[in-house]
């Protein structure tokens, strides 16, 4: 582990002395903090410190601020309109912060000309006016990171996406999604049911920045062009100012199909087993009834989400969601047509079965179309939890309808 330190000594990087030139005065730092525990910690954070030596402040720039109380708050994140803002804090309290939540917390030092530092400095004056503070924000597209990203590369005249923008990433807002997110199950569940084909195209560095921790380390290899166009190297230096004593993430995604699949398959074979017995055991036959109907729930009102995340909101890295063949609204129906069926309406034998049949189905042509290319959404840990209850639900339905209970 690395103390704890102050955020002072960093000023010794440059020549002490101040010039005339406007902008001689300031440094510039992105301040990039490691991964905390709660789920929008993930991902990490970044800042834009400004270091004026004349008026003796040092203020880091924040684009992650938002407010659980905030009107509309809940509506805005359903609908995806969720409004951040901009601010500027003391940047020593804020790396201590950081520390005391014991995040890891780099420093670097920017390369920029007098004239760029004072750009930087009066465009993020600018935007923490409270005029100018908010902003739409959107996970991978707009966020705390992009907006730093977007602000050095505003004051270097486009200097950061021309190197970065047709260089491939080797990598996926899904694939860095859930490496970010394995440390919690119920969470990564949920966002690979959620996220739709969209996350699954190839990302350049450019769009990898949103991530704070591949900013920082992008900005590392990336140069910038002196008086007389000779390339230098962007970043100065860069300083660990304090190291987790927590574990770091993982560098690439888990694989947990098989892990999927085993605890489906699990409850796939207990509500088999019940279904096979619900025409001689009154016990089976609730059991099959209870299990189906909680199955039935979950997957058709987790049908109707993502079919309104798609067609109701702007949330459009759920759009064009594949996961909607194994979370299909059409469960919804089966609530009360198994019920009705296992204790003997006649008026739902046809439909019961047909209706199984047919959800069942449609999550075993989700994974069959797999093998068509325009089809490529990442969702085999999804099907591997749905397919195999859905089937066996389906062959219950089946067993009960055969040797239907009369009353």
């Amino acid at each position: 582990m690395v103390a704890a330190a102050s955020l002072s000594p960093a000023y010794s990087q440059r020549a002490p002395g101040v010039s005339s030139t406007p902008g001689s005065q300031l440094t510039v730092y992105v301040m990039t903090m490691g991964p905390g525990d709660l789920v929008w910690e993930r991902f990490g954070h970044n800042a834009i410190w400004i270091h004026d030596e004349l008026g003796g402040t040092d203020i880091a720039y924040n684009y992650g601020m938002f407010d659980f109380q905030q009107e509309n708050f809940l509506l805005r994140f359903a609908q995806g309109r969720m409004l951040y803002w901009m601010e500027g804090f003391n940047a020593e309290l804020m790396a201590q912060a950081y520390i005391r939540a014991d995040r890891t917390v780099w420093v670097q030092e920017l390369n920029l000309t007098p004239a760029e530092r004072a750009e930087l400095r009066d465009f993020l004056v600018w935007n923490a006016r409270p005029e100018n503070r908010y902003y739409l924000y959107n996970y991978y597209y707009d966020n705390c990171s992009t907006r730093v990203r977007d602000a050095i590369d505003l004051v270097l005249g486009g200097r950061l996406e021309e190197q970065t923008a047709g260089v491939p990433s080797g990598a996926t807002y899904r694939s860095h999604t859930r490496r970010l997110t394995s440390n919690d199950v119920p969470v990564y569940t949920g966002l690979m049911l959620g996220l739709g084909q969209p996350v699954d195209v190839p990302i350049s560095l450019w769009e990898e920045m949103f991530l704070p921790l591949k900013l920082r380390t992008t900005l590392n290899d990336l140069t910038v062009l002196n008086e007389l166009g000779q390339e230098e190297p962007l970043v100065v230096s860069e300083r660990l100012l304090y190291e987790s004593t927590k574990s770091g993430v993982p560098a690439s995604p888990p694989h947990w199909i098989s892990g999927y699949l085993l605890a489906s398959g699990l409850v796939a074979g207990i509500i088999a087993l019940l279904g096979w017995l619900s025409p001689r055991r009154l016990a089976a036959r609730r059991g099959f009834v209870s299990l189906s109907v909680v199955w039935s729930l979950f997957a058709g009102s987790g049908g109707l989400i993502l079919a309104a995340l798609w067609a109701l909101t702007d949330h459009t890295t759920s759009y064009r969601n594949e996961n909607l063949f194994q979370l299909n609204p059409l469960s919804l129906a089966l609530i009360v047509l198994i019920p009705a069926l296992a204790f003997g309406a006649e008026w739902a034998v046809r439909p019961a079965r047909w209706l199984a049949f047919c959800v069942a189905g449609l999550a075993a042509l989700g994974f069959v179309l797999q093998i068509l290319p325009w089809l490529d959404q990442v969702n085999g840990a999804p099907i591997a939890l749905a397919l195999p209850i859905h089937i066996s639900v389906a062959w219950g339905v089946v067993n009960l309808a055969r040797n239907r209970i009369v009353r």
